[in-house]
C-alpha cells in the first residue's frame, strides 16, 4: 500500500488547518501538506492566502494540483508566544503517531530537498551582504535582512531541532550536509520510528514527524522572505 503522502491528489482536496493564533495574530499550519503555512492579521487572511500557498507547495514538490482546494480547521492552539513573527510551539494530533519507513523516506526526502533548494537559491543571491531591508527585533533578535544573514540563522536551527528529540549534532557544514547528518545520526537510534514524544526547552513537545515538518516550515519562511529581498535589492535578479 502506497503512504498517504505519495498517493495522487484527487480534483477535490481538503487542506487540513491546524490554527496557531495569539489572540487574532495567526499562523494557519496545513497539516497534510507538511511544512505549508500562511500568516496573517487574524484567520480570515490566513484562509485567503491559503490556496496559493498549497498551489506553491505543491508545484515545489513536483505533485499535481487539483481542481478544487477546501480549507477547513481540524485543530486549533491558543498560545502567548509571538505569533505574528512565527514564533510557534504546536505539535499536531497526526505528529503524536507512530511514523512508517515509507513514510519517513518520504518526509525525509522531502526536507532534504528543501534544505538542498534553500542552499541554491541562496547561492544564486549576487551580494550575500547587500540589502534594502531595514533592521527589526523580533522574539529572537535582529531579524536576518541579508541573505547571509537568512542563510545562517535558518542552518543554525539544526542542532536546536535534532537536539529536542535526543539526536546530538551541530550546524557545521552547509545546510545540506548538516541536515543530512542529523538523519544519519537518527538512524542510528533504536526505533527511531517510534515517534516518541519528547519534552524539550521550554516545555515544548516534539516528535520526529514535529522535526520534519518543523525544517520544511522554517525554510520556507526565510526562502520566501530571501527571494523577496532579493527581487528589491537587485533590479536585474533573478
Amino acid at each position: 500500500m502506497k503512504n498517504q503522502n505519495t498517493l495522487s491528489i484527487n480534483q477535490k482536496t481538503t487542506i487540513r488547518c491546524v490554527w496557531e493564533h495569539n489572540g487574532n495574530d495567526t499562523l494557519l499550519h496545513a497539516e497534510n501538506f507538511i511544512g505549508a503555512f500562511t500568516r496573517g492579521k487574524n484567520l480570515e487572511v490566513a484562509l485567503r492566502k491559503m490556496n496559493d500557498e498549497i498551489i506553491s507547495y505543491l508545484n515545489w514538490c513536483k505533485r499535481p494540483v487539483p481542481e478544487i482546494l477546501i480549507p477547513e480547521i481540524v485543530d486549533e492552539k491558543q498560545s502567548d508566544l509571538c505569533i505574528a513573527d512565527a514564533d510557534t510551539d504546536v505539535i499536531f494530533q497526526t505528529e503524536r503517531k507512530p511514523i512508517t519507513k515509507a513514510e519517513y523516506l518520504y518526509q525525509k526526502e522531502l526536507a532534504l530537498k528543501s534544505a538542498e533548494d534553500f542552499y541554491h537559491l541562496y547561492n544564486a543571491i549576487p551580494d550575500k551582504r547587500k540589502t534594502c531591508l531595514a533592521k527589526r527585533k523580533t522574539f529572537y533578535g535582529q531579524i536576518p535582512t541579508t541573505a547571509e544573514e537568512m542563510y545562517e540563522h535558518t542552518k543554525n536551527v539544526n542542532s536546536y531541532y535534532w537536539g529536542e528529540i535526543g539526536v546530538d549534532t551541530d550546524n557545521s557544514g552547509t545546510i545540506l550536509e548538516s541536515r543530512k547528518r542529523g538523519f544519519e545520526l537518527l538512524e542510528s537510534i533504536d526505533n527511531y520510528l517510534d515517534n516518541t514524544i519528547y519534552t524539550g526547552r521550554f516545555n515544548e513537545e516534539w516528535s520526529l514527524r514535529k522535526v520534519i515538518r518543523r525544517f520544511i516550515w522554517h525554510d520556507r519562511i526565510h526562502a520566501k522572505a530571501m527571494y523577496s529581498m532579493a527581487l528589491k535589492t537587485f533590479k536585474q535578479w533573478p
